[in-house]
């Protein structure tokens, strides 16, 4: 169906609307509506997917044709909601459906089956009084959100509310649920408001074209909670969610508190990966020090030069810094030593940054007028600055940490003292760890323990790639200092080894060695571990692929 001229595929964007497969909209309601009196509400119903199946559902258990004040609706656009009347009524079947925002609307918990796609948009755009609306909307249920929360959060509480006692919730929801902090309160909630929980958990994207991923919600027996397990579900695709079975059916205890990303981890993987964590040899990288964000230019073009740059502009050594340049292509080894940032400087790599520590030279004074002359003092970053030239300082981390990541997260050891920006993360160690660390943190990171831990703290974004925040480091297993110190000797010899593994792209090899010298007692399921890394990795790899 072509779109309406007063509904166009940028509109449906940007209020989040994205519409569901039949498929999956038809697993979602059979698994919802059970009895042939069964009253229905898909809220945000765009053009009744699952009203239209839903109809087709009550039918085949035996209800009366015209499925009368069984079958409910909301939709916040108005030709939106007369489509979905239109193709309800073809069928015969009565149903109404409201227009409006639903968030707005006081909860009636009168449906068996709540059914649905909850519009999806980011808290980038989910702003002023909608989100004020939606946030007023899940303190009905005792859910306080962050404004960082997207619409899908405050819609699926309210949705809840609507739903009886005893009935049934059914939602299809972005990936995110199980893993952004915004989301524990709808976690506790989820736990707290049903007697079960379960998930359906995809490999590959569902929505073609669409890079978010999902999962499936299906929570049962409404106030009749709370329950402290999931029932996890994982498939392909919607293609093969008919296949599925309750004898596939894992049961799994999330961690209080903690996100639900272990739910992605085959059984004994999670078990081994908890055990690891529980264990005195593995700590948080926090025990070893203090991870922050970056040096914010405003304005990187600018700010970031060559050395070729510096030498045509004839600046002095007092208006520049030694900078890793952008970016964390090579920051992928053991250490960023002064030969490895020369050979970047001769390729043309910006390795220094422009910040004049007290008055600029005559030639930083001129730098500084003709970025003034196009327009850069302007950018939010720089004119928020007195001066604006001037680059709020960090100095020097002990240890680089890549944020963003094909592979894995990986820390490089800053040998050659430079500065970083937010591209990269730095991590300053306590004083008390710092020369083991420099010396061998950097390699007794490449360990399973720890690469599975960077896919279990950090998040999957759009294209397959793992991002770590500061505050997620924070919490991401290391070797503790104690073991990285009875086994230096034994990690310093297989350093080259390591080493050239890294060069040839060969992480997952070299963490292999690094176990081979960290983890000598067997006190690890080494094997699980591994293969919980390469299913979360391979999970990540496999959605960037689909299209």
């Amino acid at each position: 169906m072509a779109p309406h001229p007063q509904d166009s595929s940028a509109l449906r964007k940007a209020r989040g609307a994205f519409f569901t497969p039949a498929l999956v909209a038809r697993y979602v309601t059979e698994w919802a509506v059970r009895s042939p009196n069964d009253t229905v509400l898909e809220p945000s119903c765009g053009e009744a997917a699952f009203l239209l199946e839903a109809g087709r559902r009550l039918e085949e258990l035996g209800a009366p044709s015209t499925l009368a004040g069984q079958l409910h609706g909301a939709e916040l656009h108005a030709h939106s909601a007369a489509t979905a009347v239109s193709l309800l009524r073809a069928r015969g079947w009565e149903a109404s459906v409201s227009v409006g925002d639903f968030l707005r609307g006081e909860p009636e918990a009168a449906y068996d089956a709540v059914i649905g796609n909850p519009p999806y948009v980011r808290y980038q755009g989910f702003a002023g009084e909608s989100r004020a609306v939606a946030q007023r909307a899940a303190l009905r249920a005792g859910v306080a959100l962050t404004s960082l929360a997207s619409s899908w959060a405050a819609f699926t509480v309210h949705a809840a509310l609507h739903v009886r006692p005893g009935g049934r919730l059914g939602l299809v929801l972005p990936a995110e649920m199980l893993s952004v902090n915004y989301a524990a309160p709808v976690r506790e909630f989820l736990m707290r408001a049903f007697a079960r929980v379960r998930l359906v958990l995809f490999s590959e994207r569902v929505f073609p074209g669409v890079m978010e991923d999902v999962v499936l919600l299906l929570a049962e027996g409404r106030a009749q909670g709370p329950t402290g397990h999931c029932e996890l579900l994982q498939t392909r695709a919607a293609e093969t969610l008919t296949s599925l079975a309750d004898s596939d059916i894992r049961r799994w205890s999330p961690p209080e508190g903690d996100r639900w990303s272990g739910a992605l981890l085959p059984e004994h993987a999670a078990v081994a990966y908890a055990a690891a964590l529980g264990s005195s040899s593995v700590v948080p990288l926090a025990r070893w020090g203090d991870t922050t964000l970056g040096m914010v230019t405003g304005n990187n073009k600018f700010f970031t030069l060559s050395g070729a740059d510096v030498r045509r502009l004839r600046l002095a050594d007092t208006d520049v810094l030694r900078l890793s340049p952008p970016g964390s292509r090579h920051l992928r080894g053991l250490s960023l030593t002064d030969p490895a940032l020369d050979a970047l400087d001769q390729g043309g790599s910006p390795t220094w940054l422009f910040r004049p520590s007290g008055q600029p030279s005559r030639a930083a004074a001129r730098y500084v007028a003709a970025g003034e002359s196009v327009g850069v003092d302007t950018a939010y970053k720089c004119r928020v600055r007195d001066p604006w030239w001037r680059v709020p300082y960090l100095r020097p981390a002990d240890l680089l940490l890549t944020y963003m990541n094909a592979d894995t997260a990986r820390l490089c050891t800053n040998l050659a003292k430079v500065h970083h920006l937010n591209s990269v993360h730095g991590l300053y160690l306590d004083e008390e760890h710092r020369t083991l660390g420099r010396s061998l943190l950097s390699l007794a990171s490449l360990n399973s323990v720890t690469l599975l831990g960077a896919e279990m703290v950090g998040r999957s974004y759009g294209g397959g790639v793992l991002k770590i925040e500061p505050r997620e480091a924070d919490r991401w297993p290391m070797p503790a200092p104690a073991l990285v110190e009875e086994r230096g000797t034994a990690l310093r010899a297989v350093r080259r080894r390591v080493r050239d593994l890294l060069r040839a792209g060969r992480v997952f090899e070299a963490a292999e060695v690094v176990d081979g010298v960290l983890w000598v007692d067997g006190e690890h399921d080494l094997a699980a571990v591994r293969e919980g890394r390469a299913v979360l990795h391979e999970r990540r790899v496999v959605r960037s692929r689909s299209r």
